[in-house]
């Protein structure tokens, strides 16, 4: 390692634009690589880590639970980083050896998103499961799948569909999935409105039929942006393209990637809360996935999502910690009882302009979820390192964190 700045193209795209934010990412590249280590035990990734207060009155963080799709995820972010940087997180132990143990259990998972990302994991190692993995996801998949045989059982939500077009895009090439990969296509193509909503098929609940996540928008206009990569898909790449304008024209004036969506018209029901993970790794990884595959660069919105970051306005207190070093997971109302959006959800069923303003001074925005989890971590990784040049040496123990950049 020469210990010269983290290099690579996206990192420099930002730069050129607000140093401020690439200055920022480059911090946040480095408490993940201190962060994900404290969330790893036993063979597996934790599922949170939770801030618990000393005597002292400081902050620690502490896992709990476990999670497969959680896991998968790390490893897609992990795989970018340079080996020894990577066995440091896992307490020496090699990313392979990781995959290995959850390719052992494929055939357990029923969750159609998670097998997803493990043919999108395996695929990327060229793993010698992949084989099985993508019969078990085409097994998970035939009902959900538009075009297939109908069991019955037709619902899939949106991230899970988003994921099976990644995957099966990653494994082209080492696999025949062109049929799957059709169906799946033209399922998530055919679910979008002006956006995306939460659901494909099934029964849905009356008020919210209509919402979608953010998240319901970012996967999609990355598998579309991925599919037109791999294969020259001008319909594909124009939906990524929409349902991008959509979110970056809802951003807020502070740069906040708001949380839920009209999928109807596009407009915002619901901001917050508004998620760390969402502003550093998810909207530039989509965005910048996009542009990468011919789309339209939004650079800006991109730089404006991490300046809220450094400096979120809602609250006093900052998101990015060094000791302990964290992300902290969301700015959310004081609304524990999530009333909020469930009410916006309703009423905008039936009165598509109606947002109850009146909330946001019942429910004013500023409360700090002290939790991060490692997926939050994964796709900061894999969102910047995709052409990593080089990673500064790791701190030594007992170094000084690394200096906060000044907001942009």
């Amino acid at each position: 390692m020469t210990g010269d700045p983290i290099v690579g193209h996206r990192l420099g795209l930002v730069g050129e634009r607000d140093p401020a934010a690439a200055d920022l990412v480059r911090r946040l590249i480095e408490l993940a690589c201190r962060t994900l280590p404290l969330a790893y035990r036993a063979g597996q990734f934790a599922h949170t880590m939770v801030a618990v207060t000393g005597p002292d009155g400081r902050r620690a963080i502490t896992p709990r639970g476990e999670s497969v799709r959680y896991a998968l995820i790390a490893l897609l972010g992990l795989r970018r980083l340079p080996p020894d940087r990577c066995a440091a997180v896992l307490g020496g132990g090699d990313p392979v050896d990781l995959l290995d143990l959850i390719m052992k259990r494929i055939d357990e998972l029923t969750s159609p998103g998670d097998v997803a990302l493990a043919c999108w994991v395996a695929a990327e190692a060229d793993h010698g499961d992949l084989p099985r993995a993508l019969r078990r996801l085409r097994e998970l998949d035939l009902a959900a799948a538009a075009g297939w045989p109908d069991s019955g059982d037709d619902q899939i939500d949106v991230v899970a569909a988003a994921w099976v077009i990644t995957a099966l895009v990653a494994a082209r090439g080492m696999a025949d999935v062109e049929q799957h990969l059709a169906a799946a296509r033209r399922r998530l193509l055919t679910a979008r409105q002006v956006c995306f909503g939460h659901l494909i098929g099934g029964r849905q609940a009356a008020y919210r039929r209509h919402v979608g996540s953010f998240a319901d928008q970012v996967y999609p206009i990355q598998a579309l942006a991925r599919l037109h990569a791999s294969s020259d898909d001008p319909a594909a790449l124009a939906a990524a393209q929409e349902t991008a304008a959509v979110i970056c024209r809802a951003q807020g004036a502070d740069g906040q990637w708001w949380w839920h969506y009209d999928a109807r018209s596009g407009t915002v029901i619901e901001g917050y809360p508004v998620y760390s993970v969402h502003q550093h790794a998810m909207a530039p990884m989509a965005l910048l996935d996009l542009a990468e595959a011919g789309g339209q660069a939004h650079t800006g919105p991109i730089c404006r999502g991490l300046s809220w970051l450094a400096a979120p306005p809602e609250t006093a207190w900052p998101l990015v910690t060094d000791d302990p070093p964290v992300i902290w997971r969301k700015v959310a109302r004081d609304d524990r009882r999530k009333l909020v959006r469930g009410v916006r959800a309703a009423v905008s069923g039936f009165a598509p302009r109606l947002r109850l303003k009146g909330l946001d001074r019942l429910f004013p925005p500023g409360v700090i979820d002290y939790e991060c989890r490692p997926y939050e971590l994964g796709w900061l990784l894999f969102t910047w390192l995709p052409d990593l040049v080089d990673l500064p040496d790791s701190p030594e123990p007992g170094a000084p964190p690394v200096a906060a950049p000044e907001p942009a």
